[in-house]
């Protein structure tokens, strides 16, 4: 007679796992709403902030993650998107909501463009040709001054209204965050996700299948770059300001980075480590000159002792526990 007891056991275990995930949810909800009221205007600011990047870092995700190619040109990306919205609205006069979208339809065009110049290759050439891909448009923000302001960049005054209540601000990003991390979820989720993941593991194999390799990492190129253009113009709201130092390789460099230390193909891993980067440059820089040589450190340490991130580390210790 066989036992019916190791399932009962596993299902359990499974049950009681999938009970302290939502719990945990949950509780980071809770936390996540309850900012505004204990929160004072300036650190609100910077939880705001985290929320942007992570938008940024899980666009990268999409593709370092799940589609097996490291983008170092998601900085040009989203910044490009901030520079449409200060100029629709300062220069055109366009509506902040309409500048907003011209906005993400630029960056999700560059995001196209770069992916019809890059999806034939992998690896250490993928990197290399996105991040000469985004130095061309750090050249040209940098030095198309009549448009662009050149090294003085652009100011706006788009946080009116409701806008300008820091409170307020902070619950649309919230709200923006957690729909772009779900619909960035259900992507890859997806049976089209499932390809990319197949792709990441076994390019050739998957080509030897019948998929079309090239579509696939073009259609998910262009959409990470559409969700680095939602960051984009949402910072262009929250900052009020763009310069090319917001399309150039420190910014791009910046996403990946929150991506790894976060949990690279873990999305989630991203609001980790926008959080974890942000966190430790404003505590860091508020005592010593050389915080970036304490972050580098930071950086060294999580690479050396939790290789798949934060989250990553914590999933695996976790299921050991177990």
């Amino acid at each position: 007679m066989t036992s019916l007891a190791p399932t009962v056991v596993t299902t359990n275990k499974s049950g009681l796992r999938s009970a302290l995930a939502w719990v945990g949810s949950a509780a980071i909800l809770f936390v996540l709403i309850a900012l505004p009221f204990v929160l004072k205007s300036y650190h609100l600011g910077i939880a705001t902030q985290i929320l942007i990047f992570a938008i940024l870092a899980m666009s990268v995700d999409v593709l370092a993650g799940f589609a097996g190619r490291t983008p170092l040109c998601h900085g040009a990306i989203f910044g490009t998107a901030t520079y449409f919205v200060i100029y629709g609205v300062n220069t055109w006069g366009l509506p902040l909501p309409v500048a907003m979208m011209i906005g993400v339809a630029a960056a999700t065009a560059v995001a196209a463009v770069f992916a019809l110049l890059a999806v034939r290759v992998s690896g250490v050439y993928f990197l290399l040709l996105t991040l000469a891909l985004g130095l061309v448009i750090w050249g040209i923000c940098l030095r198309w001054s009549q448009v662009t302001g050149g090294e003085n960049g652009l100011r706006g005054d788009l946080r009116t209204g409701a806008l300008a209540d820091p409170a307020t601000f902070y619950a649309l990003v919230l709200v923006i965050s957690l729909c772009a991390f779900f619909a960035m979820r259900r992507f890859v989720n997806s049976p089209f996700g499932l390809t990319l993941r197949g792709i990441r593991d076994s390019e050739s194999r998957m080509a030897s299948m019948g998929y079309n390799v090239t579509l696939h990492v073009f259609l998910a190129f262009t959409i990470s770059g559409f969700f680095a253009g939602v960051a984009g113009a949402i910072y262009a709201v929250f900052n009020n300001f763009v310069s090319p130092s917001a399309v150039a390789l420190a910014q791009s460099v910046q996403g990946l980075l929150m991506a790894i230390v976060g949990g690279i193909g873990t999305l989630v891993g991203s609001f980790v480590g926008a959080a974890v980067i942000i966190i430790l440059e404003q505590f860091v820089s508020a005592y010593t000159e050389r915080w970036q040589m304490v972050l580098g450190i930071v950086f060294i340490l999580i690479m050396l002792f939790a290789p798949e991130g934060i989250v990553g580390k914590s999933r695996t210790l976790w299921h050991r526990r177990k």
